[in-house]
């Protein structure tokens, strides 16, 4: 049996381990903290993702406990209302019942090592077959096999993520854009309501205290509509995600000799298309496929033929889109030109 040594077992790294053929593949799955997140929160799960969760065969389990989503209203930062979309097709799922559900999935003959890895050794067990980075954006996969030039890139801002166990009133929800900053209300599953915020800010790069975060973001959005300052007011420390945004640099390849990346450790982007955990389940479907089908040289070369260039235009997207919605000199001209086109 060939093996293949995962390391991540977050969304990508459990889809990869759900998906290959145990017949094959001696499959292991290095992960520094199993279990589910600390802190809820809610996906989007588009088309092509749930095309993903279908092979997986979860699907319907992921859409008895999502929500969908109707309206989502595009608003300027005082709550009115420039255009509001038929999202459709669309289901908001929990990154907790996500985990839980893609896990139950992976055979048991899988096996698991609750490790830290911080180097790929040249030899050993790690070193063996196929090195799968499913580690994210700061991964070390990456930075062994395409060198320091691949090293994560940071932006800017920073992002607030969160769930409220209240639901959401149909005039409050959408994306909320503002001057150099943006605010997200959408449903969640159960009846809840998740949120989001980005922003410009001097925060450290790692290690964001959720707690001055927080606060930072109250600050900045204190001239918000009433909803935003409402959805902060009930957020507390303990229930919201602070993180600084990172990039994946724009490689040329996702796969080199010995070793592939898929998810985040592949293309992490900015947050504002909603693509990244997509992306990676289909990443993960997509090497599982080609991997089950095919001989190793051959299947990386066609995984990176059907994923390369699609994530790297959804890159290049997420990134035009954060500049538009976190607009700050040109926030004025952005906002009259969104007034003329929704009339």
């Amino acid at each position: 049996m060939e093996a293949i040594n995962i390391v991540g077992g977050g969304i990508a790294g459990l889809a990869l381990a759900a998906g290959l053929d145990p017949e094959r593949f001696d499959v292991t799955v290095h992960e520094q903290r199993p279990g589910l997140p600390r802190v809820e929160t809610s996906l989007a799960m588009w088309p092509e993702a749930q095309g993903a969760l279908a092979v997986l065969g979860i699907l319907p389990e992921i859409k008895a406990v999502g929500a969908t989503f109707g309206g989502m209203a595009l608003r300027d930062a005082a709550g009115g209302s420039w255009a509001s979309p038929e999202v459709r097709g669309v289901v908001g799922v929990s990154r907790a019942d996500l985990i839980r559900l893609l896990d139950a999935a992976v055979p048991r003959s899988v096996r698991r090592a609750e490790r830290k890895v911080e180097d790929i050794p040249a030899t050993g067990p790690l070193a063996a077959g196929l090195v799968v980075g499913a580690d994210g954006v700061h991964s070390v996969v990456r930075r062994a096999f395409w060198g320091p030039r691949a090293n994560a890139k940071l932006t800017p801002y920073v992002a607030l993520r969160g769930v409220l166990p209240v639901p959401v009133a149909p005039e409050t929800g959408g994306e909320y854009w503002g001057r150099g900053q943006l605010f997200g209300i959408t449903p969640a599953s159960g009846g809840r309501t998740y949120w989001y915020a980005s922003f410009r800010s001097e925060l450290g790069p790692a290690g964001v205290e959720v707690a001055e975060a927080l606060e930072r973001a109250r600050e900045r959005y204190a001239g918000a509509a009433p909803a935003v300052r409402n959805v902060l007011q009930q957020a507390t420390p303990e229930s919201t995600l602070a993180q600084r945004i990172w990039t994946a640099p724009d490689l040329g390849s996702y796969a080199r000799p010995g070793a592939v990346l898929v998810g985040d450790a592949a293309h992490g982007m900015t947050p504002n298309l909603g693509r990244g955990a997509c992306e990676a389940l289909v990443d993960a479907v997509a090497l599982a496929e080609v991997l089950n089908a095919r001989p190793l040289d051959e299947a990386l070369s066609e995984y990176n033929r059907q994923r390369l260039l699609r994530t790297r235009l959804l890159r290049v997207a997420s990134s035009a889109m954060t500049r538009l919605a976190l607009a700050e000199r040109a926030q004025p001209l952005r906002d009259r030109l969104l007034r003329l086109a929704a009339r």
